[in-house]
């Protein structure tokens, strides 16, 4: 049994949090991005 911590654990697991997290927030601007335009579309075409 070992008592030092590893800190490679916890270094990948921020890591995967962060890039999960970026992707989010892409995938999310892109279709609140799409939703916005097709709004404008339909104010245009009135």
């Amino acid at each position: 049994m070992r008592e030092a911590m590893d800190a490679w654990t916890f270094v990948i697991a921020s890591y995967a949090i962060g890039v999960g997290a970026t992707a989010v927030m892409i995938a999310w601007s892109l279709i609140t991005m799409k939703r916005a335009e097709r709004r404008r579309d339909e104010t245009r075409a009135r």
